[in-house]
């Protein structure tokens, strides 16, 4: 299985208007694609969601907010992260979820 990260570009499904802001481990879509599944208080307004998913994972992967740059998805529930600095801690985060997506790429 590969993962949602691809050199410096990581991939991230989204979930606004939860109930509280978490990282929920990977996301198979029914395409095989991988990505990290993050859900968000925020909702999606004025890229309320967006600046919500960074921090989240900002402070998930104990690093800077600005190492995450939203490049594509800026309206869209799925989307790519480009990542400045190192990689490491972001692998090392990666590395400790499993998948939690259905297989047939349905939400639960």
């Amino acid at each position: 299985m590969s993962g949602p990260l691809r050199r410096n570009l990581l991939a991230v499904r989204v979930t606004p208007k939860a109930s509280r802001n978490e990282i929920t481990g990977l996301y198979r879509a029914a395409s095989g694609a991988v990505s990290l599944s993050v859900k968000v208080t925020a909702a999606p307004d004025k890229g309320q969601a967006n600046a919500a998913v960074i921090k989240a994972l900002a402070r998930a992967m104990m690093v800077s907010k600005s190492t995450f740059h939203l490049v594509k998805g800026q309206a869209d529930r799925n989307k790519t992260f480009e990542i400045t600095g190192p990689l490491h801690p972001i692998e090392a985060f990666l590395a400790s979820l499993t998948e939690t997506g259905q297989p047939d790429g349905e939400d639960h």
